[in-house]
């Protein structure tokens, strides 16, 4: 096996058991973790992140208990995996947002993980398509 399909291999084995570790968690933190944008939603230490994947444009939405986080001066980088492909892509700040636009491949099955710098402290953060 590649290295670099023995890496995939493991993150996808991580972001399950974190995925499955996840909704287990019974939790009310007083607001919902429903998408506003039409995206995935993952809660990492208090902050919902919504991705929005669409094939040219890549958004990522950051809420700290229901309200937009400030993101003028985050980060974020973000791997997509899908199938056996992998793409590198940098997120930077436009407006309540961090996006990047391009030519991306997404969809059922599709896989990211995003390394989000806000304030100097790095969340990473895991996404799946159903």
């Amino acid at each position: 096996m590649k290295p670099q399909h023995l890496l995939a291999a493991a993150t996808l084995t991580l972001a399950a058991a974190t995925t499955a570790f996840a909704a287990g968690d019974k939790h009310d933190h007083a607001h919902a973790h429903t998408p506003l944008h039409g995206g995935v939603v993952v809660e990492v230490k208090d902050i919902d992140y919504e991705l929005v994947a669409k094939p040219t444009v890549i958004q990522l939405h950051l809420r700290d208990h229901g309200k937009p986080a400030d993101v003028s001066k985050a980060t974020a980088r973000l791997t997509l995996l899908t199938g056996t492909e992998k793409q590198e892509v940098e997120l930077k700040p436009a407006g309540d947002r961090l996006e990047a636009t391009g030519s991306f491949k997404v969809g059922p099955g599709s896989k990211a993980v995003a390394v989000v710098t806000v304030a100097g402290k790095p969340s990473t953060v895991r996404f799946a398509w159903k």
